[in-house]
């Protein structure tokens, strides 16, 4: 069954999260589908995922980012919705054969925000302060940058990190520029971490509609929100991480740019503990996007990405 029928009622289920920056995106997903399409009702579904049922241990200890997936694909194979909305970060770049990645839409900014109690910059933290993530990818980046922070552990929604910060805790803690902005909470920034800091994680910023494979009707519905530009870059990010291999446990990180039709594709991989960061870029033409992935990825591979990679996984 898919966009279901109810008597003359076409009727979409979005299966959702429910922390409210995955709310919010469903509800925007739902209007841009109600404007798209003239009658189309649109109705969530929102579920509680294992990756949010557990917040005591890093997503890198219990499985990766892929659990807060898992329950919403789950509803979309019994056909209790028709799609499922995803920040793309969240994402596995390994997608599983019964499901598609429909349509993207427009991605929001894509770097990283850091919050501060005190001072504007990284530079401006003191000797020992502590900082707020449970990313290994943030975690190796900031401490390249700054080996004498603490690094401390940060789950929970985006509420619930601002409080730690605010209840004196932390002294500064990183999230995504594009969350806070939707949530209409991007006065509480302090600084943009521009990608020579801080490269992102792949697909950040973007909102993924997922549909089954085999459900043309619903496929031809979300594909009118579609955005090529963004499917593009995010075809050329999520073929680096799956040629290295990477998941949440990995300290993988890419941002690809296209600017009149040439896509450059920046992609780092990262020891943990920030003593070594492996750096590289490629460009071509934006009509290959994953053949340009595919390419930096085997370039680090081959300059000591996959020793790197293999111990982590071992680990």
């Amino acid at each position: 069954m898919s966009a279901t029928s109810a008597g003359s009622r076409l009727l979409l289920r979005i299966a959702t999260r429910k922390s409210p920056l995955a709310l919010w995106q469903a509800e925007h997903v739902a209007a841009l589908l109600r404007g798209a399409h003239a009658g189309l009702e649109v109705e969530l579904k929102p579920m509680t995922t294992q990756g949010d049922r557990i917040q005591d241990r890093s997503l890198a200890a219990i499985g990766g980012k892929g659990l807060f997936i898992k329950e919403l694909e789950v509803a979309l194979a019994e056909r209790r919705a028709d799609i499922a909305v995803h920040s793309m970060k969240d994402v596995p770049a390994e997608m599983p054969q019964d499901f598609v990645i429909a349509a993207l839409l427009a991605r929001a900014d894509p770097r990283d925000a850091l919050i501060c109690r005190r001072g504007k910059t990284l530079a401006d933290l003191p000797a020992g302060a502590k900082l707020g993530t449970s990313s290994l990818r943030r975690q190796a980046q900031i401490l390249a940058a700054r080996p004498d922070i603490s690094i401390e552990p940060l789950r929970g929604n985006v509420d619930t990190r601002l409080a730690r910060l605010e209840n004196g805790a932390l002294d500064a803690i990183v999230l995504a520029c594009a969350g806070l902005a939707r949530l209409g909470l991007e006065s509480r920034i302090t600084t943009r971490l521009e990608p020579e800091t801080m490269l992102p994680a792949v697909g950040q910023g973007a909102i993924g509609i997922e549909c089954r494979s085999k459900d043309a009707a619903t496929r031809a519905l979300v594909g009118a929100l579609d955005d090529a530009a963004t499917h593009t870059a995010l075809a050329a990010e999520r073929a680096f991480a799956r040629t290295l291999g990477g998941s949440c446990q990995s300290p993988i990180a890419a941002l690809a740019r296209i600017e009149e039709g040439r896509l450059t594709l920046r992609g780092l991989v990262a020891e943990p503990d920030g003593s070594r960061l492996l750096r590289d870029s490629v460009a071509g033409e934006s009509a290959s996007p994953e053949t340009l992935g595919e390419e930096l990825a085997r370039r680090l591979l081959e300059s000591g990405a996959r020793e790197l990679l293999e111990r982590l996984r071992s680990a």
